[in-house]
């Protein structure tokens, strides 16, 4: 352990345990259920369960708590196992599932029955809510709640064969109906379902609650150090309950931390869910979606995630972190390690008068303005080129201060190239430029224009008989509301209509042909942009914008 690092209060639990010799060797855990992707919240637990477990010398499990198969499949296992690899982080061991333990749990389950603490209890929904009074009031003992032993035990083997309905049988843990805490007036335990388990098949037809389960599996790991967010601190006592009443081969002890929530998206797996099942985005990995795989797809870099994860305070209340914040870590870590290069969005071709007709030179430019390390790359230039149409104006009269970009009768400097002079402008019938005539200015790649020419600024450019032709899908926030679906509003009032725009017929540098998946390039005066995964061809590629290159965000 790094003494000269700050520690949260988890740490400093772990740092006592290990020095009072009360822990032998720190076992963590990342616990996810396989029913949706892992968003941004889940990366802040993995990046505290796997960085304790590799602070303090220890291991970390990856298992999945598989035990409603109504809503889990081996596609959120892959997608899951996916997001962890790409953060860095590894398990130790196998991967590891409830389901591993399922036989262990049911043996635990009828010996609690034995022990007079478990009975099946045949109350429907509705009357189990009656029953179990409020916060205020205590509640009532089920009618079966002293039913013999024999009888419970009958059927829950009634129950597991598959003999009994769903809905009519439940198994009950026996603790206190007057209770303060809810969650200890005799919770569940199994439940029917005929459902079939992406892993175990048609073999049970009773699942496990998931806090009947969660302690369990952390007992047979032995995980030393259980670690929550704030919504199971209530949960605590029954976990310990369990602990406590069953022959568990080791004793976890749960430690809870504010999960992490960010403004202007959700996170929330129904939520998510919501917006994948209504059409309101593309996928999981809809790129404004606040998912690993929509981050990735994006062309966020997990070292961005990292660091902002490692930003943020692990601390017992829950709070709501500014976008603003992932977006910083998101643009230092492009800044500093993504290759340049040029991408004109929205073409406007230029013809320069002065250059020879077939003449094509080679300009070497660097690949980033302060690492040579990434080497350079060579930038065809001829005779026709294209700039952006918003980087053209006939307005004579516009000053230098507010439009820094070419203009009828000036000049400006081509990215890594020559000075060129906007000579004159051609028109289409309904009058808007579809054409410039210009003209270089000999010997001034690199170097100051002769006296009197005074270039209004840098822009971009690709030459025309040398680039290839793109499509660009411009990203942004997906809610245009920092609390989405709070109030009186729905989840859907608040998406922003503006949060995907479309550029088609875009024109980018050569070199960008053998882009890849998971490389992200910073556009030149554009923003960063990487290679989508789903869409576009070799010969027409897709590219995704990741982040503009300042916070230029503004709510409606």
């Amino acid at each position: 352990m790094d003494k000269s690092k700050p520690t949260n209060f988890i740490a400093q639990i772990i740092s006592k345990d290990l020095q009072d010799k009360l822990t032998e060797k720190v076992v963590t855990r990342f616990p996810p259920e396989p029913n949706g992707y892992l968003h941004i919240g889940h990366a802040k637990s993995i990046c505290l369960n796997f960085g304790l477990a590799r602070e303090f010398d220890g291991i970390c499990n990856l298992r999945f708590d598989d035990t409603n198969p109504e809503k889990e499949s081996e596609e959120f296992v892959e997608a899951i196992i996916e997001d962890v690899r790409w953060l860095g982080f590894e398990w130790h061991g196998d991967v590891r599932y409830a389901s591993d333990y399922f036989g262990q749990l049911y043996g635990w389950a009828v010996g609690l029955i034995e022990a007079g603490k478990a009975y099946v209890c045949e109350l429907s929904a509705e009357q189990t809510r009656e029953f179990r009074g409020t916060l205020t009031e205590p509640g009532r003992d089920s009618p079966y709640r002293d039913r013999p032993v024999t009888e419970s035990l009958t059927l829950l083997e009634q129950m597991r064969a598959g003999e009994v309905a769903e809905g009519s049988m439940v198994l009950r843990a026996k603790i206190d109906m007057a209770a303060p805490n809810m969650n200890m007036r005799d919770p569940v335990l199994y439940r029917i379902k005929h459902v079939s388990h992406h892993r175990t098949g048609d073999n049970w037809n009773i699942y496990p609650s998931y806090d009947f389960a969660h302690g369990q599996e952390d007992a047979i790991e032995g995980v030393t150090h259980s670690i929550c967010t704030l919504e199971f601190a209530d949960h605590r006592p029954l976990y310990e309950w369990f602990i406590e009443n069953l022959p568990v081969p080791s004793k976890p002890r749960q430690y809870e931390f504010g999960r992490l929530n960010l403004n202007y998206t959700v996170t929330s797996k129904r939520k998510l869910k919501q917006l994948v099942d209504q059409g309101y985005v593309d996928g999981w990995d809809d790129p404004r979606m606040p998912t690993l795989s929509g981050l990735r797809r994006r062309g966020v870099p997990s070292t961005a995630v990292l660091a902002f994860c490692d930003s943020l305070a692990v601390a017992k209340t829950d709070g709501i972190v500014d976008m603003a914040q992932l977006d910083h870590f998101i643009r230092q870590d492009l800044n500093e390690h993504t290759t340049r290069a040029m991408c004109v969005l929205k073409p406007l071709k230029v013809t320069l008068s002065n250059w020879p007709d077939a003449e094509e030179v080679l300009l070497a430019t660097p690949n980033h303005p302060n690492r040579t390390d990434l080497g350079e790359r060579e930038l065809p230039f001829g005779q026709v080129l294209y700039i952006d149409c918003a980087d053209f104006s006939e307005d004579t009269g516009l000053s230098r201060k507010k439009f820094k970009r070419l203009v009828l009768g000036e000049y400006v400097r081509l990215r890594g190239a020559y000075v060129i002079k906007a000579d004159a402008a051609i028109h289409n019938e309904s009058g808007e430029v579809t054409e410039i005539l210009a003209s270089i200015v000999p010997n001034t790649i690199g170097e100051t224009p002769p006296e009197g020419i005074k270039p209004r600024g840098v822009i971009h450019w690709v030459a025309a008989h040398n680039c290839i032709p793109c499509d660009v899908n411009i990203y942004d926030r997906l809610f245009n509301k920092a609390a989405p679906g709070k109030g009186d509003s729905k989840l859907a009032d608040d998406i922003n209509p503006d949060s995907l725009t479309v550029v088609n017929g875009c024109k980018a540098e050569a070199s960008l042909a053998a882009a890849k998946p998971g490389i992200t390039y910073q556009f030149e005066r554009e923003g960063y942009f990487c290679l989508d995964t789903r869409n576009g061809d070799a010969g027409h590629p897709v590219f995704n914008r990741t982040i503009a290159l300042r916070d230029n965000w503004s709510a409606n």
